[in-house]
């Protein structure tokens, strides 16, 4: 007969579908319309805000700021302030942000290769509840 392990267990792993797990803040923060958006945006380089705000089409100002600021404290993106005159500010993506936006843009273009499946399957139930 073994006798009892006295090894403590380890925690359960994150679940992001437990209430309080710390991992379903986080995937709010990325799959959110700018959230996603601003990652896929800033794949290719480092960008400022204001071209960042032209690429996301429709993203005001304070909610391009807030989500930034966000992706920051999640660790995904970097704001890097340059000691110019005036000063120049860009926001690049961390390496793990860097492979979140893959992932990211994967399913952004799995989504846009459906859109032809996508939208008939909705003309199709909404032609059913008519």
């Amino acid at each position: 007969m073994t006798p009892p392990s006295t090894t403590p267990t380890s925690a359960p792993g994150p679940d992001v579908f437990a209430r309080d797990c710390p991992s379903r803040p986080l995937l709010h923060d990325v799959v959110s319309r700018w959230g996603a958006l601003s990652l896929a945006a800033l794949r290719d380089g480092p960008v400022r805000f204001n071209a960042l705000r032209r690429r996301i089409d429709g993203v005001s100002e304070k909610m391009l700021s807030q989500t930034l600021q966000t992706l920051e404290r999640d660790g995904l993106v970097l704001r890097d302030v340059q000691a110019v005159i005036p000063p120049r500010v860009e926001y690049r993506l961390t390496p793990l942000g860097a492979d979140v936006a893959e992932r990211v843009l994967a399913l952004i273009d799995l989504l846009e290769g459906s859109l032809g499946d996508v939208q008939a399957a909705q003309a199709a139930y909404d032609a059913r509840d008519a």
